[in-house]
């Protein structure tokens, strides 16, 4: 069986319930894209093709999605070594459906942290020239957001409790504010951020707003954030091979 939807209805109730992705992938990214972005009286000023609202609410959306999508397949990655596939192998549910089921839930708890950010920048005055745009930065966010299910399953892998899923959050929120995601940094600080796990996907995100223009008037090259990207992409999948080596040395 490549999929069970009963486990999948059960999985789904069970990140519902966890404190962690309630604060980290659903509350937080709200309470902040509210904070900064909707009740600031800068909100309504202009960026790019939009306003200063929707350039807050891509970055709360992009990094909930991060942390949804880390800290999920983290726990994924902890339940494998304690033992759960033996428990599976009494099911007609693959190993392969075990994986499946846990994305399809990592997908799902960053879709519902998008459409929560997305909606209270609707309700609020996030502005955006064109549906597209709309689309395209969800889009973005989504797709990319992917690749930080490697990163917590690399921390999965090696960390043996439930506090894997805690760590990955905690990391992408360590990411987020030296990454030019949560403020807009300058100088220096700004030069370390573009080397920063986080840096690449949320400026990405945030094309379709700025275009690769910054606040402080610089401009991203577009392959140059590409570059970013791929490059974490290659680390994060080295640290879940040595994840793999480490935990079948252990075993």
């Amino acid at each position: 069986m490549l999929i069970s939807t009963t486990m999948l209805r059960i999985e789904g109730v069970r990140q519902l319930r966890n404190p962690y992705t309630l604060a980290f992938t659903l509350a937080m990214p709200v309470a902040m894209y509210l904070l900064f972005g909707a009740s600031a009286g800068y909100g309504s000023q202009s960026v790019g093709n939009g306003n200063v609202s929707f350039y807050v609410m891509t970055s709360m959306a992009a990094y909930g999605t991060a942390v949804a999508m880390s800290s999920l397949t983290s726990l994924a990655a902890t339940e494998a070594k304690q033992g759960w596939g033996r428990q599976l192998a009494m099911t007609p549910l693959s190993a392969a459906g075990y994986a499946v089921t846990k994305l399809a839930t990592a997908v799902a708890a960053a879709s519902l942290a998008l459409v929560a950010v997305f909606t209270a920048g609707l309700l609020t005055g996030a502005h955006v020239d064109g549906v597209g745009r709309w689309v395209a930065t969800a889009g973005i966010i989504l797709g990319l957001g992917l690749i930080y299910g490697l990163f917590g399953l690399g921390v999965g892998l090696f960390f043996t409790s439930d506090s894997a899923a805690a760590l990955a959050s905690i990391s992408m929120t360590f990411f987020a504010f030296f990454g030019n995601v949560f403020m807009p940094l300058s100088g220096v600080m700004l030069d370390i951020a573009r080397f920063t796990p986080l840096y690449g996907f949320v400026a990405l995100s945030r094309w379709p707003l700025t275009e690769g223009r910054l606040t402080t008037g610089q401009t991203d090259e577009l392959w140059l954030l590409l570059v970013n990207v791929t490059v974490w992409v290659a680390v994060f999948a080295l640290l879940v091979a040595v994840g793999v080596k480490r935990s079948r040395a252990r075993q």
